[in-house]
C-alpha cells in the first residue's frame, strides 16, 4: 500500500491507499504539534498505528508546507516555521528505522493527486492552484511532481500581477518583502482587502459573494476585479508552461462562476490563436494533497517493498 501524510500547521493527517486501485484503506487525523521533535514523534506514531491496524507496511510520502532545499537538504519556505532549517525527510526516515521517505511541497502533492486519478488524470502537464488564506501552486508532469532546480517550481503566488493597471501599481505589500505579488491580490485576504480599500467598508469573502448575489454593486465590482486579476495571472502561467489543465483548489475554488468567466478573460492575454487549456475544480477536493503524498511512489517502487519487518 501507499501511505500519505499531510503535515499541516493545525492538523496532521495520514491516509493509506491500495497500491493497485487507489482505494482508501485507512485515514486518521490529529492536531499538529507546533514543535519539531514532537512533529517527528507524532508522524512515527501515526505510521505505526496505521500499519498495525492494517497488518502491512507501505511506502511513505509526506506533503509539507514548504520544500526541501536541494543545496542544504533542510526545509525552507515553510509557514510552519518550526520545520524550517530541519532535515525533515531524514529525521522521519530515521524515526521509522531508516525507511525511505519522500517529502514534497503540499501544492505539488495536490498536483500529483489530481494528475494521477483526479481532474487531470488524462493530462501530461497539470498546473494545480491552491487559493485560500495564501496563494500557491504545484506542477505535475506525467503524474510526477516538478520541483525545479531550486525546489520552487509552482511558486506562482510570489510573482507580480501581470499587465497591471495604473491603479494596481505598486500593489499591496507582501510578507516576502515585495509589492504586488499575486497572493496579495487573489488570496481570500487579498479580495477582502481590495473590497475594503475600494468600497470603504469591511466584509468577509463569503459576505462579498453573498452581497454580489443580492445585487450589491460594490461587491460585484470587486469580484470582477478579482476575476480579471486571476485571469491575467493564469494567462501568464499558460504563456510559460502551457499546461493541459489548470485545477483551482482551495476555498476560492468553490466559486462556480470562476470556471466560466476566467477562461473567457484569459484569452485576451494568452499568446495563441486558440486556448485549449481547461480550468476545472479538483476531483478530490481537500483530500488531494494527502492523496498526492501517497502517490509520490510509482508502481515499480511501491511493490514489492523491501522494508524491515
Amino acid at each position: 500500500m501507499r501511505i500519505g501524510i499531510d503535515l499541516g500547521g493545525t492538523k496532521t493527517e495520514i491516509i493509506c491507499l491500495d497500491s493497485n486501485n487507489g482505494k482508501e484503506l485507512y485515514r486518521h487525523r490529529v492536531p499538529s504539534p507546533k514543535e519539531y521533535q514532537a512533529s517527528i514523534a507524532n508522524m512515527k506514531q501515526m505510521v505505526e498505528q496505521a500499519e498495525s491496524t492494517l497488518g502491512k507496511k507501505g511506502t511513505i510520502g509526506v506533503a509539507i508546507p514548504g520544500t526541501i532545499s536541494l543545496d542544504t537538504g533542510l526545509v525552507k519556505n515553510a509557514n510552519s516555521t518550526w520545520l524550517n532549517g530541519k532535515p525533515l525527510d531524514k529525521d522521519i526516515s530515521q524515526a521509522l528505522g531508516n525507511r525511505p521517505v519522500r517529502c514534497v511541497n503540499d501544492a505539488n502533492c495536490f498536483a500529483v493527486s489530481e494528475a494521477t486519478d483526479g481532474a487531470g488524470q488524462d493530462a501530461e502537464v497539470v498546473f494545480a492552484v491552491i487559493i485560500g488564506t495564501g496563494t500557491g501552486a504545484g506542477i505535475a508532469v506525467n503524474k510526477k511532481p516538478l520541483s525545479g532546480r531550486n525546489g520552487i517550481a509552482g511558486e506562482w503566488g510570489h510573482n507580480a500581477l501581470p499587465w497591471p493597471k495604473d491603479e494596481e501599481r505598486p500593489g499591496p505589500s507582501c510578507y516576502c518583502g515585495l509589492h504586488g505579488c499575486m497572493e496579495t491580490w487573489v488570496s481570500g485576504p487579498g479580495m477582502k482587502s481590495d473590497f475594503e480599500r475600494v468600497a470603504g467598508r469591511a466584509a468577509s469573502t463569503h459576505d462579498i459573494w453573498a452581497l454580489a448575489g443580492n445585487g450589491d454593486a460594490d461587491a460585484e465590482a470587486c469580484i470582477q476585479r478579482y476575476e480579471s486579476r486571476l485571469a491575467r495571472g493564469l494567462a501568464n502561467v499558460i504563456n510559460i508552461l502551457d499546461p493541459d489543465v489548470v485545477i483551482l483548489g482551495g476555498g476560492m475554488g468553490n466559486l462556480n462562476r470562476l470556471y466560466k468567466n476566467i477562461p473567457q478573460l484569459w484569452e485576451e492575454y494568452v499568446f495563441s490563436d486558440f486556448v485549449h487549456t481547461k480550468l476545472v475544480p479538483p476531483r478530490h477536493g481537500d483530500s488531494s494533497g494527502i492523496r498526492g503524498a501517497a502517490w509520490l511512489w510509482n508502481d515499480e517502487e511501491s511493490k514489492p517493498l523491501k522494508i524491515p519487518a
